[in-house]
């Protein structure tokens, strides 16, 4: 499989950053890429940076328009697309949600964010209710995608769950950054724990990993803080966690993966993790903690 991944920095012009998406899909369709994977949240500035009740008027219906404008991109370029939306799934209830669109420019399935943080400059519970989808694999013509969305990357349960139903790659939709007043140090450290955790997945569960992350520097628009600089280094991990391809830090990158989907079988019987599970002992881990 030909992946595509598109490394994007956002502007505060919504329809720009929806044609420049455009232009992008079809480079690597060009490319004959056979999957484009979108990051987290990229029609908009990363809006979670701040409160504000009037943000919620960027949430869309599911179907709505951008559906129909990345569905007909998909079927345009003969391509599986995965992107990542605002969704209104009725007044004051939101969602923050990937949408996965097969090359005929079909929904094949959508996956609601589970995992919501609450950080600062993240403050995403205020926007978006917890996902309940559950850990769904979506069924496409290229295989069945573990599309998860950015906090969810920090979760070994998700991963799993993913796995389990059958997933044949995970995927993470990504927006996460430095905050200016951490050292370098700290950000190295940070950018090292996101890249292991992803990896490990990859390990864990004898499956690729696609992680695609926003890049570029985000204004705080009140003001109290200096912004997110998002860190970009979007990458593909192969089954045993090699990385197959890394993209900068900087500026906005495509990258283009060819994958061995074959690859998982000889790696799940080399290392046959899921075979030696004991499920027997694992009852606590549906425990918030154990006293």
């Amino acid at each position: 499989m030909k992946v595509g991944l598109i490394q994007q920095a956002i502007s505060d012009n919504i329809e720009h950053n929806k044609e420049m998406l455009a232009q992008e899909i079809a480079l690597l369709a060009a490319r004959e890429c056979d999957l484009v994977v979108l990051q987290e949240l990229h029609n908009s500035l990363y809006f979670c940076q701040t409160e504000n009740t009037d943000l919620c008027n960027l949430a869309e219906p599911i179907p709505g328009p951008s559906t129909e404008f990345y569905s007909a991109l998909a079927k345009r370029h003969n391509l599986v697309l995965v992107t990542s939306l605002f969704e209104r799934r009725t007044a004051g209830l939101y969602h923050n949600t990937a949408v996965v669109f097969d090359c005929d420019g079909s929904m094949a399935g959508k996956y609601r964010k589970m995992h919501i943080p609450d950080d600062p400059a993240y403050y995403e519970k205020f926007y978006f209710t917890p996902g309940d989808l559950g850990f769904e694999p979506i069924q496409t013509s290229l295989g069945k995608l573990g599309v998860l969305v950015c906090w969810d990357q920090w979760y070994p349960e998700a991963a799993r769950l993913m796995a389990l139903k059958g997933a044949e790659l995970l995927i993470y939709p990504t927006a996460i950054g430095w905050e200016s007043s951490d050292s370098d140090e700290e950000k190295q450290r940070q950018l090292n724990a996101w890249i292991t955790i992803q990896r490990s997945h990859a390990v864990a569960n004898g499956v690729p990993v696609i992680s695609v992350n926003r890049v570029g520097h985000e204004p705080d628009p009140s003001g109290q803080t200096n912004g997110i600089q998002f860190w970009g280094n979007s990458f593909v991990a192969g089954a045993q966690g090699e990385l197959l391809a890394e993209a900068n830090n900087e500026i906005p990158e495509n990258l283009v993966v060819d994958i061995d989907m074959k690859r998982s079988e000889n790696v799940r019987r080399w290392w046959p993790f899921l075979r030696d599970r004991r499920i027997d002992a694992y009852e606590g881990l549906t425990k918030r903690f154990l006293d």
